[in-house]
């Protein structure tokens, strides 16, 4: 089960402007949820993904709402592509930005969300083929 659901959005988008631009298609709410939590998951690949966001037939076993609110916001985001219906497109790109951000820095290392379980890689073994690739400058002959 996704870690949320249409009605969750009521926090970031009023129903009312929610059914104006889905025009009472919720399909599109799930599409827009769902592309929303591929976008979050291509930045977490280290923690748990599965603990954080649960698969089709379970909940997640963490319940934290600054992540659930990053999700919101890029959820609300690719709804917003959709109309703008007396909604402010600036400040929903805005918070888009903002949670993009926020996800670039748990990425890189620079902040740390409590209490998120990081991936366990013990039986995992290095990657074959051409991923990395290291290059120097040329060697320096210095005579005196």
């Amino acid at each position: 089960m996704p870690i949320i659901a249409p009605a969750d959005l009521g926090t970031r988008i009023y129903p009312e402007i929610q059914t104006l631009i889905t025009r009472g298609d919720d399909s599109i709410v799930i599409k827009a949820i769902n592309s929303a939590i591929k976008e979050v998951k291509m930045y977490l690949n280290k923690y748990d993904l599965v603990a954080l966001f649960g698969t089709d037939t379970e909940d997640p076993t963490i319940d934290d709402e600054f992540l659930k609110n990053m999700v919101k916001a890029i959820a609300v985001w690719h709804l917003i592509l959709l109309a703008n219906p007396n909604k402010d497109i600036a400040l929903a790109r805005s918070a888009y930005e903002d949670a993009i951000s926020s996800l670039k820095k748990i990425m890189a290392g620079t902040a740390i969300p409590e209490g998120w379980p990081y991936r366990d890689t013990t039986g995992e073994t290095a990657a074959q083929g051409d991923a990395i690739y290291a290059t120097s400058n040329p060697r320096r002959s210095t005579h005196f």
